[in-house]
C-alpha cells in the first residue's frame, strides 16, 4: 500500500463544467474530515469526496445522483492501492448535463489523474514502543534505529538519560530489540505496545 507525500491538485474541464481534484495524505478520520472542510469551495456547485484509512472508508456524492461521484472517487483511490488518503473533487457546473455515466467518468477520472500524478511513498505498518537508555548509549541507539527505519516520535530527558517513544516497522521489532540490547550492553530494552 502507498500514500501521498503531499497535497496534489488536478483540474480539467468537461463540457463546460470545471472539475478540481485536491488529494492529500491523512492519518485518521478526523484529519480527513478537516481536510474536506478546509478545501471545499462554498461557491462551487458540488464538493464530492472520499477517503480510505485502513479498513475505514467514507464517500459523499454531495448532491449529485447517488453513486455518481463519491464512489468513483473511492474507486480511484482503491484502484491505485492507496491508503491514508482523502480525495475531494470540486465541480463548478457549466450548464451541460453529463448524465450518470458522464458524472462517474468525470469524478472518478479527475481523482484518478490527480492521484496518478502525485508523489507516493510506501505505507509501512508500525508498532509503538518505548526505550529508556543512558546518555552514553543515546546517540548510538538513535542513529542505528533511524537507519533501520524506526521513527523517533518523542524524546524525554531524565536525570541519567532519555526515554524515546518509537514507531517500529512491524517486521523489524525483533531486530530493533536486539540492536538496543546489544548497543546498551543489556542496560536498555525495547518495550512494545500491545
Amino acid at each position: 500500500m502507498f500514500t501521498l507525500q503531499r497535497i496534489t491538485t488536478h483540474t480539467q474541464e468537461i463540457k463546460k463544467s470545471r472539475f478540481l481534484a485536491i488529494c492529500g495524505p491523512v492519518a485518521n478520520e478526523d484529519e480527513a474530515r478537516d481536510f474536506i472542510t478546509r478545501h471545499s469551495d462554498p461557491t462551487a456547485t458540488h464538493n464530492c469526496w472520499a477517503f480510505r484509512i485502513g479498513q475505514t472508508y467514507r464517500f459523499n456524492d454531495a448532491g449529485e445522483p447517488s453513486g455518481t461521484a463519491g464512489k468513483p472517487i473511492l474507486q480511484a483511490i482503491d484502484g491505485q492501492s492507496l491508503d491514508h488518503i482523502v480525495a475531494l473533487v470540486v465541480r463548478w457546473f457549466g450548464g451541460t448535463l453529463l448524465g450518470s455515466g458522464g458524472l462517474i467518468r468525470a469524478y472518478g477520472g479527475t481523482a484518478a489523474m490527480c492521484l496518478r500524478a502525485a508523489e507516493k511513498t510506501e505505507v509501512i505498518e508500525t508498532i509503538g514502543g518505548t526505550v529508556a537508555c543512558e546518555f552514553a548509549d543515546l546517540s548510538l541507539i538513535k542513529a542505528r534505529l533511524v537507519g533501520m527505519g524506526v521513527t523517533i516520535a518523542s524524546e524525554t530527558f531524565t536525570g541519567t538519560g532519555a526515554e524515546l517513544a518509537l514507531q517500529v516497522p512491524k517486521g523489524s521489532c525483533q531486530t530493533a530489540s536486539a540492536v538496543i540490547l546489544d548497543l546498551s550492553r543489556g542496560r536498555a530494552a525495547l518495550i512494545l505496545e500491545d
